[in-house]
């Protein structure tokens, strides 16, 4: 099924390829679930000349097969790209191409990259060998070093609409009540697919949380029970609820925000930034690497307090709960 809100991104690069003005470096740049790698295979299979396709990504997508194509993540038991897995790559796109039609190499996601792994590949985005593509795809701009934003071409994917979005879902798998997902994944529509798988836990968080920010629940019982759901689900969760909090400040609404609106009057706007940002920090350290029911204490007690402490605290101890 096309991924329709892909349309103005995929004109452009047909017409670039056309004009031979395609890059050697690509960053791609994006939420999670709007598209990035649907839209990765799509350029890889263009390029490569794998099989048929139509004039936009599609989703379902698998991940294509070909002699010429490097596709790097991290291993399985790793949060990171290592340096040795980019040392190998560089290693490689050296070569003479298998086919004669250059080769390719997507990093994915990039900001998993280590400074030493990022700064391997650093003079290979520069002068790429021969007739090579290297596409780099980040959910999170904060952990790329800004050397390699220098040295690619970027193209920022943005949700939808909700409107479009909703639409799109209602095409994929009619009669199904897409609209609370929706608005849970942040109106990222491939987001919301796994959001639907989650929503009667997602629902019961809302509720703790919007209970924790009033009063009305243990900060501590609340992380006690979120400490059993995995960590990067929760954080991620989390990561929303505060950007939708962020919106609601100046909007004056935010559809998905889990706690009441006069709770959210009582909170220094600056502080949800600090909160967000020590919450983004969490999602990019290894899993295992800090207790995750001391953590979710940190964060619901200074919830709890309506963040007056928050920036003062992290400023001043440095963030050491966090290694907790």
């Amino acid at each position: 099924m096309n991924i329709s809100w892909h349309k103005e991104i995929a004109e452009n690069w047909l017409e670039r390829v056309a004009q031979g003005r395609s890059p050697h470096a690509l960053l791609l740049l994006g939420p999670p679930g709007v598209g990035k790698r649907a839209a990765v295979a799509w350029m890889v299979r263009r390029s490569l000349g794998i099989g048929e396709l139509g004039p936009l990504p599609e989703f379902p997508f698998e991940r294509p097969e070909h002699a010429d194509l490097r596709w790097i993540e991290p291993p399985e038991d790793k949060a990171t790209i290592l340096i040795d897995q980019v040392r190998e790559l560089v290693a490689d796109l050296g070569l003479t191409s298998y086919e004669g039609g250059g080769k390719l190499a997507v990093v994915e996601p990039a900001n998993a990259m280590t400074i030493n792994a990022a700064n391997s590949l650093l003079k290979t985005l520069e002068e790429p060998p021969g007739d090579t593509l290297l596409i780099l795809v980040a959910d999170r701009v904060g952990r790329l070093p800004a050397t390699i934003f220098s040295r690619c071409q970027r193209i920022d994917f943005a949700v939808p609409p909700p409107r479009e979005g909703l639409a799109w879902l209602d095409r994929l798998k009619p009669s199904t009540h897409w609209a609370e997902a929706l608005a849970m994944a942040g109106h990222a529509p491939l987001a919301a697919i796994d959001a639907l798988e989650k929503l009667d836990t997602c629902t019961a968080m809302a509720s703790d949380f919007g209970a924790v920010a009033a009063g009305r629940a243990s900060p501590v019982d609340v992380a006690a029970g979120w400490s059993k759901l995995d960590a990067a689900f929760v954080l991620d969760w989390l990561a929303q609820q505060v950007r939708l909090a962020i919106i609601a400040s100046t909007a004056g609404r935010a559809e998905g925000l889990a706690i009441e609106r006069n709770v959210l009057e009582r909170m220094d706007r600056r502080n949800l930034f600090w909160y967000l940002d020590t919450i983004n920090r969490l999602r990019g350290q290894a899993a295992g690497s800090f207790n995750l029911e001391l953590t979710l204490d940190g964060l619901l007690i200074d919830w709890a307090e309506g963040l007056v402490s928050h920036r003062r605290e992290t400023e001043a101890e440095g963030m050491q709960w966090l290694h907790a």
